[in-house]
């Protein structure tokens, strides 16, 4: 070989904190998570970008109406008083965090998360338009030609158009859609609707497009406080070194550490095994440049290579690193659990595929407990799972009988401010009121008002009092009422405003004023 070997001397960064990120090239694969993966991701977008065009009662099924300060979800209507169930809301939404985490770890992150979902999309459209990651990694460290050009151009303009579809829908959540499409073709858009579709279409563009990974392992608060809500009995992808070390290539024909005399090692041995393959990588390894998230504190002293084994000695494992290929986040899940992990199960369908051609059995890489790995007793359900459970379902109960038992009127009174009391052309004395009415219905309603005072003689001036406010609308209604000259000071009163049908009922409590006796 005449060809000389390209050498580089390592840059001295001066003892920086900062590394700059290699790109990761996720590797595509098949398997049973992968299809889960494909059907949330088409679930979850599906329902993003189908449900602003929908139409409910002849309006937008999902509209977050600002300037009117409603909140259309199909058939429910949430109000600013309703502000209660959006917090409810949001407690479910981390008590479920909690549960699915400490039953089965990262699934949000894996199945769920807007930045993975958004990221597969994203890479189907990268593998498209430059192939796999073999295609992908030579077009990169090519030079710039008409073909690279070409597949670069299609694949940012594929990007550019989602993200701005993406943008426009999300802002389509917040104004009528058809109106904003309808706008669009004659471009006058307002100022905040163009900076909001922009904004979010690169925000996207960006997160989905270039910092992918970097968002779960940097940005992301969830994968530092994941380990707060981890034992051993939770669910988690986890590596068996038990049965897979010590790793390493091998002819066909070898049956599996289950099959033949050798069998399961001992915890100790493995795990010295996954740690001194860890610090010296093989080869294979080398080329993936794995990130290496476990860290030791302290002087580990030297630490020893793993010495060359026979056939019979090694482990199921045979090293051919696919499982880090295909790993979104560019980690090795055999060093073990790390906080990079989104437990998107790629790794699992990676290696069941390989221990399918080895003629192996599959779960060397699988669903399992830390418990249920090192051979000890395991428990899924247990206390903590069930608290969880239990406030999960308490609080969803809460929320559904709350909305499904909510007024459907809302009354408030207000004082006029000009005078406390001012006497009438007959002597008797009025108080001026505005009761504010908000018919939460959806169909136009008639409200009766009528007051219950603790003394006698005060009355509505006009009654008997009825107001017709339509479908989710509010009405200002003045009401005046007075009472005999000879009644001062201040009174207890209570506003009654009924529906004519009898299905809405509010009371107000307020006070009528008159002359200091």
């Amino acid at each position: 070989m005449s060809k000389r070997i390209p050498i580089e001397v390592a840059e001295d960064r001066g003892g920086s904190l900062y590394v700059s990120e290699a790109k990761v090239y996720p590797r595509s694969v098949r398997g049973r998570f992968d299809r889960l993966r494909t059907a949330a991701v088409f679930w979850l977008l599906g329902m993003f970008y189908l449900f602003p065009w929908l139409r409910w009662d002849g309006r937008q099924a999902v509209l977050f109406d600002l300037p009117a300060r409603k909140f259309h979800v199909f058939g429910l209507t949430f109000w600013p008083q309703d502000f209660l169930f959006l917090a409810l809301l949001l407690i479910i939404a981390a008590m479920a965090l909690f549960f699915f985490t400490a039953l089965a770890g990262r699934l949000f992150c894996g199945y769920a998360c807007p930045q993975t979902v958004w990221t597969e999309v994203f890479l189907w459209i990268e593998r498209w338009t430059e192939g796999d990651r073999s295609k992908r990694m030579k077009l990169d460290a090519g030079p710039w030609t008409r073909e690279k050009i070409l597949r670069k151009g299609a694949k940012h303009l594929l990007w550019a158009l989602l993200a701005l579809w993406t943008g426009f829908t999300f802002v389509g959540f917040f104004t009528p859609i058809t109106d904003l499409g309808a706008r669009l073709a004659t471009l006058s858009w307002g100022g905040w609707e163009t900076f909001w579709v922009l904004f979010y279409a690169f925000a996207t563009w960006g997160n989905a497009g270039f910092l992918r990974e970097q968002v779960c392992k940097y940005m992301c608060p969830y994968a530092r406080f994941q380990s707060a809500m981890f034992d051993r009995n939770t669910l988690l992808i986890a590596y068996d070194p038990m049965r897979g070390e010590p790793r390493g290539p091998r002819k066909r024909g070898l049956a599996s550490v289950l099959e033949r005399a050798r069998g399961l090692l001992d915890a100790a041995t493995a795990y010295d095994y996954v740690f001194r393959a860890n610090h010296h990588p093989s080869a294979a390894d080398n080329r993936l440049q794995a990130r290496k998230t476990i860290t030791f504190d302290g002087d580990l002293g030297e630490i020893q290579p793993l010495p060359r084994f026979a056939p019979e000695e090694l482990g199921d494992c045979i090293d051919c690193t696919i499982c880090v290929q295909v790993c979104p986040t560019g980690i090795d899940i055999r060093n073990g659990l790390q906080y990079e992990c989104i437990a998107c199960g790629a790794c699992i369908d990676a290696c069941d595929e390989v221990m399918d051609k080895m003629g192996y059995p599959r779960g060397l890489i699988r669903y399992s407990t830390q418990n249920a790995i090192d051979g000890q007793p395991s428990r899924v359900l247990r206390p903590r799972v069930i608290v969880y459970g239990a406030l999960l379902a308490a609080l969803c109960v809460a929320w559904a009988w709350g909305v499904g038992h909510r007024s459907e009127l809302i009354a408030e009174v207000l004082r006029d401010r000009n005078a406390l009391y001012r006497e009438a052309a007959d002597g008797r004395i009025e108080n001026g009121y505005t009761l504010k009415i908000a018919n939460k219905s959806p169909q136009p309603q008639v409200y009766r008002i009528g007051i219950s005072p603790t003394t006698a003689g005060i009355q509505i001036r006009g009654a008997p009092l009825e107001t017709e406010v339509a479908a989710g609308e509010v009405a200002a209604v003045p009401v005046v009422l007075d009472a005999p000259a000879d009644l001062g000071g201040r009174q207890a009163i209570r506003f009654h405003v009924e529906s004519a049908d009898g299905s809405a009922r509010a009371e107000i409590d307020s006070s009528f004023f008159g002359p200091m006796q």
